[in-house]
């Protein structure tokens, strides 16, 4: 069963800005991309619904943890337009990204450790350093810094 929408579920695009910190232009952006929709009233002014204040707080969140916003994308064309999403709806978006968090997570790790281990070992040496990549044997595995992204 549906419940109807009342006009205490709408928002202003100032109001929203103030809930979720974003500049109305950055919302005007996200509105561009679809990835948050508004309703608009007689006057042709837009209401946004109060669950998308979790859409771009999600947007907000994503961008912080390194998802690409085309990754961003991807993830809320999964949740659905005119009602607010269910705890489902949020776990399988996690489920979803949760391996490429992984990811960075690790890759992040590796680049914490090998920064840890080059700077705090203080050698400075290009000849003893374990970092050094004599002969450029690194080629092998490919462009790019391969010793940290493996």
């Amino acid at each position: 069963m549906t419940r109807k929408l009342s006009k205490n579920d709408f928002l202003p695009i100032g109001d929203l800005a103030q809930r979720t910190g974003l500049s109305v232009s950055a919302i005007r952006f996200y509105e561009e991309r679809g990835l948050v929709q508004p309703m608009r009233t007689n006057g042709n002014q837009r209401r946004f619904l109060r669950s998308d204040i979790r859409r771009l707080s999600f947007i907000l969140i994503a961008q912080q943890l390194g998802l690409a916003l085309s990754e961003i994308e991807g993830e809320l064309a999964k949740l659905p337009q005119g009602r607010t999403p269910t705890a489902r709806d949020w776990r399988e978006i996690s489920a979803s990204i949760r391996q490429q968090l992984d990811r960075k997570i690790a890759q992040l790790t590796r680049t914490r450790d090998k920064l840890d281990g080059c700077i705090g070992c203080g050698c400075l040496s290009l000849s003893r350093c374990k970092l050094y990549n004599n002969q450029d044997e690194a080629a092998e595995s490919g462009p790019g810094p391969r010793f940290v992204l493996g």
